[in-house]
């Protein structure tokens, strides 16, 4: 049996999100971001499309690297006006029964135990059918502008995210037992106070004492999303991390990523196969060869490639308005997205080569071409790319997710490379084809609450 491309769609509750410029589009809907519609439109078709999932990016800085401010951050709509991400789950869940939700949100937004509760009640909501990205933040306008003072070190970022995950482990875990819930209103028993418990936590960044407000959903722990790709981040990915979402140009690069993860989960006492691999993609399908390259031109004809630096500036930390179009560049670790900065600084690029990768507006790679040649080349990226699916980012709302569905799912079904109807079950299920909840090799295991249910509080 072929190994099934797994997909997601890649959106933002903004209106430029990846391919900078195309919200001048005629057909484009992306300033629509703000209405219901918009959300729910796009979730039926998602699910007509069999995608297993929306992954949802969230950022809570502003983009003010590029030229010192924010002038073409603002004019050009990059990643602002941006909204808040979970509100829009709810709505969606209710026009389809399969589809997931990856709900990106910063560990430093706020106390882990209101995101815990916030989680739960979705996961209760959607019939088990949320995901979660985990992020420690790049920006230092977000810490700015939230009162936290600068941004931590990026290594720091991810000791405070480690702890983090633990204390939501002991509230998602720990709390309630599976036996806590009896709904028996006979004997007048919701919850059975003998199987809950309360959390107990005193570390460097939380003091946490309390119950999970909310009682077990169908996995417990959402589907468990993260995309770093440092040093630091591919440890954090290999203890906590289901699903790994990478940037990379070419199949090579990819595949190294690919291995490299999961060796980290195999190092954490996991199995290389509880980490799924997506990477990042466009996809321009047309009916014909000619007809895909005519219409990548027209969009060449909408994009902001100076968009995209501006973006690109705020993942580097780098100010590339500052520098001539063959100046060198002096890129380094920095403090913001240091696997950014390291693929840069191994290929050289200078301003110019960076504006000519960006004619799209976006730093992925474009696929072009008719049903045949989209599904070769996504068929080779899993063959040897060794990743298990995409985030296909959109170029053209909502023309870039009915085209893939119209043109290339077919394609891809046709190579039984792709699923032809829903699995039941929770996210987690559909994509692991195992349980609804993590399994015990998982490091969250050692905060069940079936781990010491008369032991001392977690």
């Amino acid at each position: 049996m072929k190994k099934q491309i797994l997909l997601n769609a890649f959106n933002m509750n903004c209106v430029g999100h990846i391919n900078h410029g195309l919200w001048t589009h005629p057909r484009d809907r992306s300033a629509e971001y703000n209405t219901l519609q918009y959300w729910t439109d796009q979730a039926k078709l998602l699910e007509r499309g069999l995608f297993d999932g929306l992954f949802i990016a969230d950022i809570i800085g502003v983009y003010d690297i590029y030229g010192g401010g924010i002038d073409v951050t603002a004019r050009e709509a990059v990643q602002l006006p941006v909204n808040e991400p979970t509100v829009l789950v709810s709505a969606m869940a209710a026009v389809t029964r399969h589809l997931g939700f990856g709900l990106t949100v910063n560990v430093h937004n706020e106390a882990p135990s209101t995101f815990a509760r916030r989680l739960s009640t979705l996961d209760h909501l959607t019939g088990g059918r949320v995901g979660w990205n985990v992020v420690t933040g790049y920006l230092d306008s977000a810490h700015r502008g939230q009162g936290s003072g600068a941004l931590p070190a990026h290594d720091r970022r991810y000791d405070y995210a480690d702890e983090y995950m633990d204390v939501l482990y002991k509230l998602w875990e720990g709390s309630w037992g599976d036996a806590a819930v009896r709904r028996d209103p006979a004997a007048r028993v919701f919850a059975d106070p003998a199987h809950i418990r309360p959390v107990s936590h005193r570390g460097e960044y939380f003091d946490v004492a309390g119950f999970h407000l909310a009682e077990p959903s169908i996995q417990r722990t959402p589907v468990l999303y993260q995309a770093g790709a440092s040093g630091r981040g591919r440890a954090f990915a290999g203890r906590h991390a289901e699903c790994v979402f990478i940037s990379a140009r070419d199949r090579a690069s990819a595949r190294e990523a690919g291995r490299a993860i999961r060796a980290e989960a195999v190092a954490a006492g996991r199995r290389p196969d509880d980490v799924k691999i997506f990477v990042g993609l466009a996809v321009i399908p047309g009916r014909t060869q000619a007809e895909a390259e005519e219409k990548r031109a027209e969009y060449l004809r909408y994009a902001s490639p100076e968009a995209g630096l501006a973006h690109f500036s705020a993942s580097t930390g780098i100010d590339f308005a500052a520098y001539g179009l063959d100046d060198p560049i002096p890129y380094g670790q920095g403090n913001a997205i240091q696997s950014a900065n390291a693929a840069a600084a191994r290929r050289g690029l200078t301003k110019r080569d960076l504006l000519a990768e960006l004619g799209l507006g976006g730093r992925y790679a474009v696929l072009t071409g008719d049903a045949v040649t989209v599904a070769d080349e996504l068929q080779a990226w899993v063959e040897e790319g060794e990743v298990d699916g995409f985030n296909l980012s959109r170029i053209v709302v909502p023309e870039s997710f009915s085209d893939f569905i119209d043109l290339v799912v077919p394609e891809l079904q046709d190579r039984g490379l792709y699923k032809t109807a829903y699995a039941d079950g929770s996210l987690r299920r559909k994509l692991f084809a195992e349980g609804d909840r993590l399994p015990e090799r998982h490091a969250a295991h050692a905060f069940r609450h079936s781990a010491g249910l008369n032991g001392p509080s977690v």
